[in-house]
């Protein structure tokens, strides 16, 4: 008996994924009353814990940048399939799902996960250390992004409203692919090491020593549990999304609110995952997956959906308003000003994560 409780808890992590994705199933496309969503809600949430798991034994396997880069990737693929299926079904509120989902990732990203990395960090080992040459070209490259792709169909006047023309879509989606092109080069290539964690004293950490280093079997089999994980945890974020939506327009908040939920609840993996990082004093592991999660968002996301809109009816609306402006210039600057030392304390944890706040408290009441 107690031999094959504990080899349950050994294999939850294998069972949780297939479960997903057999409920996800036998749900897809159906109404779901409250108890089958109470269901979906703990399978889903089970799911998120498996993904972190098998992240991190990939992520073992392969070392540092590239098991960060797997996670942020694979998260990032299935979320622009979520988009733009979501885009398929029409609507008015599919106008502007690609631009509400994006800006949600990199506010998630760049605030809420880099916050609350850096202030557990901080005040587990006093000061979080990491190498401002790799993240602080990863900031810029999410900064270039984000104004190219989500800033300047604001300003353009060859058509009405926050749109591209075609041509200027074309070259905001060759511009995304190019940089984040270039950028995994050099995270995963020219210039690796600057993406590795250090310690205290600038020691570059070649290797992690906290565990033994994962079989190929075991490695290829977690990547595949991983996408199945993954694939479960947006499929049944889909599926919970309407008794979500309904529940917030009851509560009068808007639409764009729902957007904020999905993707908190799609971003979750990798939030706990660099958590858990940085209690371990790796502040790299966790910016890398913070800032390369919101890259990978846009520069994956927004070609997506470009060749998706040739395809589908209505307008696609990329510009953001003016206080999502102001908020990610916010965000820009304070990220440069922790990003330069190289070094963080509790205080740049908790201005990351007002900003976090404030975002959220204005998509609730804009």
């Amino acid at each position: 008996m107690i031999t094959g409780v504990r080899r349950l808890v050994t294999q939850w992590t294998t069972v949780v994924p297939v479960l997903a994705v057999v409920l996800l199933v036998f749900t897809w496309g159906r109404s779901l009353p409250g108890p089958v969503v109470g269901v979906v809600s703990l399978v889903l949430a089970a799911s998120v814990l498996s993904a972190v798991h098998h992240a991190e034994v990939v992520a073992h396997r392969v070392g540092e940048p590239f098991g960060s880069l797997v996670l942020a990737i694979a998260v990032t693929v299935i979320e622009v399939a979520l988009i733009v299926t979501l885009m398929v079904d029409g609507g008015e509120k599919a106008e502007t799902l690609a631009r509400d989902t994006v800006f949600a990732a990199v506010m998630i990203t760049c605030n809420g996960i880099v916050g609350v990395s850096l202030l557990s960090a901080s005040f587990r080992h006093r000061v979080a250390v990491f190498q401002s040459e790799g993240t602080g070209g990863a900031l810029a490259t999410v900064a270039t992004l984000a104004t190219l792709c989500l800033v300047l169909p604001t300003f353009t006047k060859t058509k009405p409203g926050p749109e591209f023309s075609t041509s200027q879509l074309i070259f905001a989606a060759t511009a995304a692919i190019v940089l984040y092109g270039i950028f995994v080069m050099n995270q995963t290539v020219r210039h690796r090491d600057y993406f590795l964690p250090v310690t205290k004293q600038g020691k570059v950490i070649d290797a992690d020593d906290h565990a033994h280093v994962p079989t190929t079997r075991i490695a290829l089999t977690s990547l595949g549990l991983l996408g199945l994980a993954l694939v479960g945890v947006v499929g049944l974020a889909k599926g919970v999304s309407p008794t979500i939506e309904s529940g917030v327009e009851a509560a009068g908040m808007p639409h764009t609110v729902v957007g904020v939920i999905i993707a908190l609840l799609v971003l979750l993996p990798e939030t706990i995952a660099a958590l858990r990082a940085a209690r371990r004093d790796r502040v790299q592991t966790s910016l890398n997956l913070a800032l390369g999660s919101a890259m990978a968002s846009i520069g994956l996301t927004i070609p997506a959906v470009a060749v998706a809109s040739f395809w589908l009816s209505g307008p696609l609306v990329l510009g953001l308003g003016s206080t999502e402006i102001v908020l990610l210039v916010l965000t820009m600057i304070v990220g440069t000003l922790t990003v330069v030392p190289g070094r963080a304390t509790q205080l740049q944890g908790g201005v990351h994560l007002v900003v976090f706040a404030a975002y959220v408290e204005l998509a609730v009441t804009p």
